[in-house]
């Protein structure tokens, strides 16, 4: 038997499993699309969880669960659906959340949902409006779930402070006798050291509330509607941790308010869009705004420009440190998702007056 298919079987599904098509979108966990045979039969989503990344995959899944299960009492409440607006995970046959193989693979699966479609990159700011509303009103939903009911999946997660030592580590061991190629880039990152504390300081002195975030807010982990074009499920829940939302706002401008994706080499094409910005700024708000602090909002370019600044680190350390982490295309492939990461930075530090200004409007 086709080893996935194996793997699948243990789980409750309608129906046999019959074919298992790989999802090549992205960078960590391998991920296929389960069919089974029958009638009455669904699509399912199985995943191995990488457990080089996730050294407690257990505390991964118990999350999911926790938070999935939050969400759907509140969409029930609220009177929508259930298993298009959250994650439905599916048990084994023994009833556990998860599958543990003799190897020692973690695999999880749920529920497939159809009639949508993800973007790498949003087509209009009407559509980046949609994704933000989408993820505020995850974050409301959330609200009244208290952060200290999930585990911390990976410690110093948006530590940019601790991210900032992993990097000059990096620099100084040189395992691959890389840091030569990549001069440039080491140079900008030792020259903004200053901007890593600014939200862990917020954080600590309370100006920034603790709460849950997704903490990996890309474009392509919302689900959208393929005919009302409404963002409406968020998936890929395997970062979420207590955190500020700043962490979560921050992340999802620096991907699709970017002018081109993140691997994008061509770096005339790589440029924060206002347009963007303000419409993510506008969506967001607009189911969050009962749950957001005056300072979080005055926060919000700031935190776009650390989180950013983090991201470029997080590709250049695991560039120095032998491509570890990121799953890489090509040998060069996260030193240029560095460098693309920095020139945004680099915009976003030259257009910092006008994002303050577009994010006053909304106060």
């Amino acid at each position: 038997m086709n080893p996935v298919l194996e793997v699948a079987s243990h789980f409750q599904y309608l129906g046999t499993p019959v074919s298992a098509v790989p999802c090549n979108v992205g960078h960590i966990n391998s991920t296929y699309f389960i069919t089974c045979d029958g009638e009455n039969s669904v699509r399912y989503v199985l995943q191995k969880i990488n457990t080089n990344v996730f050294k407690k995959p257990v505390e991964v899944v118990e999350n999911m669960v926790a938070v999935c299960e939050h969400l759907k009492g509140k969409i029930a409440a609220e009177g929508g659906e259930v298993d298009r607006e959250t994650i439905s995970i599916i048990p084994t046959r023994d009833g556990k959340m998860y599958y543990a193989t003799p190897d020692g693979d973690y695999w999880r699966t749920y529920q497939a949902i159809e009639g949508v479609v993800t973007y790498n990159l949003a087509e209009s700011p009407e559509m980046f409006r949609s994704a933000a509303s989408a993820f505020g009103r995850f974050f409301n939903r959330l609200s009244d779930f208290s952060p200290e009911r999930l585990h911390v999946t990976i410690p110093n997660f948006h530590n940019t402070v601790s991210r900032f030592q992993d990097f000059k580590k990096a620099v100084e061991e040189d395992r691959l006798g890389r840091v030569k190629d990549a001069a440039e880039e080491i140079a900008f990152a030792l020259a903004r050291e200053d901007v890593c504390s600014f939200l862990m300081d917020g954080i600590a002195d309370g100006r920034f509330k603790l709460g849950v975030t997704h903490n990996d807010t890309k474009l392509n982990n919302i689900l959208i509607d393929k005919t009302s074009g409404r963002g409406i499920c968020i998936i890929d829940m395997d970062t979420v941790m207590p955190g500020s939302l700043l962490f979560d706002f921050g992340d999802a401008i620096r991907f699709g308010a970017s002018s081109a994706l993140e691997d994008e080499t061509d770096l005339s094409k790589v440029y924060v869009d206002l347009q963007m910005f303000e419409a993510y700024v506008d969506g967001f708000l607009s189911e969050l705004r009962r749950s957001v602090s005056v300072d979080e909002i005055r926060a919000f370019p700031m935190a776009a420009r650390v989180i950013t600044f983090e991201t470029g680190l997080r590709f250049l350390t695991d560039y120095l440190n032998g491509d570890v982490y990121f799953r890489i295309s090509h040998p060069y492939h996260n030193l240029d998702r560095a460098r693309n990461q920095f020139k945004l930075v680099a915009d976003g530090e030259e257009r910092y007056e006008e994002l303050c200004k577009i994010v006053e409007k909304y106060i």
